[in-house]
């Protein structure tokens, strides 16, 4: 096991689909996160952290640092959306206080600790704005060369923005940050690029009730149905705590959806994103390079991808272009039930 553990570093704005992503990455053999680091985005960066905690601690993890970044982007205002994903960041989920504290270290010298200590063998995963990597990046530039691999949730390519006609959330959020990192990974080796896991497919994995119930069953708990008619707020009732969790806050998630016309579903963009970093999702990719609008009030935050080679620069990104939405709930359920089994 110890040849084939994955150290992998996390940084998340938690957030419904970051929770469901950190409870994969929990369940799955192998793979050792060595800190997360939390930036606002979904919330606010403390209650990331809280939430972050209170995760670990539901599924027999408390000792892992959790640490706190940036509580604003670099150059704009923080926007939040609790809309999104409920005033706590977790939907209809309700933890109990966590007992354990955030670290006492900046989320930049947790990455750059980590990466100087095990040069090479860190992969990172950021499911939120990109703004902790950037001030990273600032403090040391060689961070790319000394991380094993990046990936990264986030932008959109020739496909619509969720927050704005152009732009994915997480990008807008910080657009000013997006822009650095893909600068500072310009002309990088193939296998250090970020691989970028964007809207166009990551909106293509769509959770639906019947895979909340797959969970469950699994799992060996009583069924877990999320009903489209019910009313809205409805809360778990199942006695394994894993699986409550995990339905309360998708419930939210899922209703969130339906009020925009989108189905009674739950759009897991950071789930994905954590199966690429264990290598555990199969995906077809594209190199690019890709830049940031941070300048147009009407395009702000819009990622654009360079394909052809147009702008006669080096690429910086291996976008993603094609996925398996069914291979990628195969294995939640397979993961899912087992956590909810050894810890609900």
């Amino acid at each position: 096991m110890a040849e084939s553990r994955r150290r992998l570093l996390l940084d998340v704005d938690t957030g419904i689909d970051d929770a469901v992503a950190l409870l994969y990455l929990l369940a799955t053999p192998g793979a050792g996160i060595e800190a997360i680091t939390c930036t606002a985005g979904n919330v606010g960066a403390r209650q990331v952290a809280v939430n972050n905690l209170a995760l670990l601690e539901l599924c027999g993890h408390a000792g892992i640092e959790v640490a706190l970044g940036s509580e604003v982007p670099l150059e704009i205002p923080l926007v939040t959306t609790e809309e999104t994903h409920g005033d706590q960041g977790i939907g209809y989920a309700v933890l109990p206080p966590p007992r354990g504290r955030i670290s006492g270290r900046h989320a930049v010298d947790v990455w750059l600790e980590a990466v100087r200590c095990h040069p090479g063998q860190v992969t990172g995963l950021v499911t939120g704005p990109l703004t902790n990597l950037a001030l990273a990046l600032r403090a040391e530039p060689r961070l790319p060369m000394l991380l094993k691999g990046l990936v990264i949730m986030g932008g959109a390519f020739n496909y619509p923005g969720n927050t704005t006609p152009v732009a994915e959330w997480n990008t807008h959020v910080d657009p000013h940050a997006a822009k650095e990192v893909f600068a500072a990974y310009e002309g990088m080796p193939f296998e250090k690029l970020p691989i970028i896991c964007a809207l166009e497919t990551t909106e293509r994995i769509e959770c639906t009730p019947a895979h909340v119930d797959a969970v469950a069953r699994a799992a060996g708990a009583e069924p877990e149905l999320l009903d489209p008619d019910g009313p809205e707020g409805a809360r778990s009732t199942s006695d394994n705590a894993v699986v409550a969790c995990l339905s309360d806050a998708l419930r939210f998630y899922m209703e969130f959806h339906r009020l925009y016309d989108q189905g009674y579903v739950a759009h897991l963009h950071d789930l994905f994103a954590a199966m690429v970093a264990t290598g555990e999702a199969q995906f077809e990719e594209r190199l690019a390079t890709v830049d940031v609008e941070t300048q147009s009030p009407l395009t702000i935050g819009q990622t654009v991808a360079d394909f052809a080679g147009m702008w006669k620069r080096a690429p910086n990104a291996r976008i993603v272009t094609g996925n398996d939405p069914e291979a990628v709930f195969e294995l939640m359920v397979h993961r899912l039930s087992h956590l909810a089994r050894m810890h609900g």
